[in-house]
């Protein structure tokens, strides 16, 4: 006997699994106004704390990789997703948690953003924890964000002038990454410069023009927790970072004359917030909800 099937009524799911930003301009909480000013439903799996403001990072507190588990089951079992955003990874022991809830749960549309280094220059991560970071999640996920700074601890070399963003894609796409978008915003210069390589190897080189701003604090948060909604809303993953793009670039444009604090003070997220989307779904009973 055919299973009976039943319609649904969801909003676009996204999780973000990262570390909290107590200042509110980066991790799980630009994370979150993020997925909601584009109209999606955000969760959080938060993977440490931190005491930080627009200055720089005061402490970091880790929590236990068991209680990251049981985060991520309560969400998973119960909500379940439709893309996952992932940032702050301190230890190997909580990239293994992230990597068994990605094979258990089957999670398919995965953003890896290597927190590394906060815009104020404070290392984010463990040393240990960068070689697991890539022998476990890399070949995990779909895509991955990094910044310059991280591409440049990653592949062991400075990344120096926009001629040389392709080849650094390349080499970190060989490190078993299925895509990369490698940001070159920290390059001089009046344009700003990325470089997405997709899963087949096509390089698309996008461009704009560098928006002069104090305020660019959790730019590389916002920008993964962007694409990864902007996926979830039903756009191909190149044009999810098309779109994401976009977002980002007037959020930093209307926070840019805005004063929050005495360091780098946060985008402006919810410039135009959307209405939350709604998607119907038919689904097998049985079927697990992610």
């Amino acid at each position: 006997m055919q299973a009976m099937t039943t319609t649904h009524t969801l909003y676009p799911r996204v999780l973000t699994i990262a570390g909290s930003d107590s200042g509110g301009g980066a991790g799980i909480q630009a994370d979150v106004k993020t997925m909601s000013a584009l109209g999606c439903y955000g969760m959080t799996a938060i993977t440490a704390l931190t005491a930080q403001n627009t200055l720089g990072v005061q402490a970091i507190q880790s929590l236990p990789a068991s209680f990251l588990k049981a985060q991520l089951q309560s969400v998973l079992d119960d909500i379940g997703v439709d893309t996952v955003k992932i940032g702050m990874l301190h230890s190997p022991e909580v990239v293994e948690v992230v990597t068994w809830a990605i094979d258990h749960y089957q999670l398919q549309r995965v953003v890896l953003d290597p927190v590394m280094v906060a815009t104020s220059g404070d290392t984010l991560i463990a040393k240990e924890t960068v070689a697991v970071l890539v022998s476990e999640l890399f070949p995990r996920v779909q895509l991955i964000t990094p910044n310059l700074d991280e591409a440049s601890l990653l592949l062991g070399r400075s990344v120096l002038d926009v001629d040389a963003l392709a080849t650094a894609a390349n080499d970190l796409q060989a490190m078993g990454a299925a895509a990369v978008l490698l940001k070159g915003g920290h390059l001089p210069g009046n344009d700003v410069v990325d470089v997405l390589l997709l899963a087949d190897q096509t390089h698309h080189t996008l461009r704009s023009n560098r928006i002069p701003s104090h305020n660019v604090h959790g730019t590389g948060c916002t920008l993964s927790s962007a694409i990864a909604s902007y996926w979830a809303l039903g756009f191909e993953l190149h044009e999810a970072v098309i779109q994401a793009r976009s977002y980002i670039l007037t959020a930093i444009e209307a926070g840019a004359r805005v004063t929050t604090g005495h360091g780098h003070g946060p985008l402006n997220h919810g410039f135009a917030p959307k209405v939350m989307h709604l998607v119907s779904t038919k689904t097998d009973p049985n079927s697990p909800p992610n």
